[in-house]
């Protein structure tokens, strides 16, 4: 890595906020029918405000309309010299790792077909320096900025992490035997590692303030009283921007599930089930299938919410097999 200080790196990385991170560009084809009604079939979503005469496209269509596809648009060079530097500053300080953390998107009014995308990009904040459980770096966060015929659509913010990778002890040969103090070992490296954080935001904030209180907490429309998870901001019914919550019973059954061997984490115990859950108000969620062994979870199997406290700052609702329950006399 390089000698830098790490003061005087944050100062030149903070120095390209506010810089272009791609050159501006036009949407290679303009909001369509054709592309909205296949988006629909691959998300399997039949709302008739997708279709017809007046048809909307779905808001999270929004980056889709300013990709190029495998040829690219023509004219369009991509990365700006800026975002380029960028990353080459990063990459000569030793920060050659890179992984995509997360997205936001924020859509200011509806794309009808007809209209014609235009877009640029800006590189709007450099975080100071960060270690996480993959190494040490920052995080590069630009913002999109979508038109359509000129007014602003929507804004798309990409943030990835560039890091260098966290220096693995090398295992000791004789730790492969499956001595006791091999084992305790491995199960204080278990216990010691965090899980990764849940992303709040304003979207979902009300959620995780209910499971700090031990309340699972479903969305209602305040137009058409739907009940919808995971939290959004409007609803995908009616339309409606209004909400209130109620407190899900914490009663549902296995629709379907996963158990996860691969990749291994340290904050995790694999092979472990993860399953999609229907809750008798008749949402679904994702979490963990506990109490039984992975190798019984089964659909339709009856389950019951309780909350599992993964570490100090972090408690994470999940769902305990019926049987294990009674079972233990719960």
């Amino acid at each position: 890595m390089s000698e830098q200080s790490g003061g005087d790196l944050d100062a030149r990385l903070k120095a390209y906020e506010g810089r272009a991170a791609a050159v501006a560009g036009v949407g290679k084809d303009r909001v369509n029918e054709p592309m909205i009604r296949h988006w629909c079939e691959a998300m399997g979503d039949r709302h008739p405000a997708y279709a017809g005469p007046d048809a909307m496209a779905p808001p999270t269509m929004l980056q889709a309309w300013t990709m190029g596809g495998l040829s690219g648009h023509s004219g369009h060079t991509g990365r700006s010299q800026a975002y380029d530097e960028l990353l080459g500053l990063l990459e000569g300080a030793g920060y050659t790792s890179v992984v995509a953390t997360d997205c936001e998107q924020e859509y200011l009014r509806p794309l009808r077909p007809g209209d014609e995308i235009t877009f640029d990009s800006m590189i709007e904040s450099v975080s100071a320096r960060k270690t996480t459980k993959l190494g040490t770096g920052y995080f590069v966060t630009t913002r999109m900025d979508v038109r359509a015929g000129g007014r602003p659509a929507g804004t798309h913010r990409f943030r990835i992490f560039k890091y260098a990778p966290a220096v693995r002890k090398p295992r000791d040969p004789e730790a492969a035997s499956p001595s006791t103090e091999a084992a305790v070992s491995e199960a204080s490296t278990v216990s010691r590692a965090r899980r990764p954080r849940p992303v709040v935001n304003r979207d979902n904030a009300g959620f995780w303030e209910g499971v700090a209180r031990h309340r699972l907490l479903i969305q209602r429309c305040d137009g058409c009283k739907t009940l919808r998870f995971p939290w959004l901001p409007g609803c995908n019914a009616c339309g409606s921007l209004g909400w209130d919550t109620v407190e899900a019973s914490g009663e549902g059954t296995v629709y379907s599930y996963v158990v996860m061997h691969h990749p291994p984490f340290p904050a995790f115990d694999p092979p472990y089930a993860v399953g999609l859950i229907e809750l008798t108000e008749g949402v679904r969620m994702i979490s963990n299938v506990v109490g039984v062994p992975h190798d019984e979870v089964r659909i339709g199997m009856p389950v019951r919410l309780e909350f599992e406290r993964a570490d100090e700052e972090l408690e994470l609702p999940v769902f305990r097999a019926v049987a294990a329950v009674e079972g233990s006399g719960g």
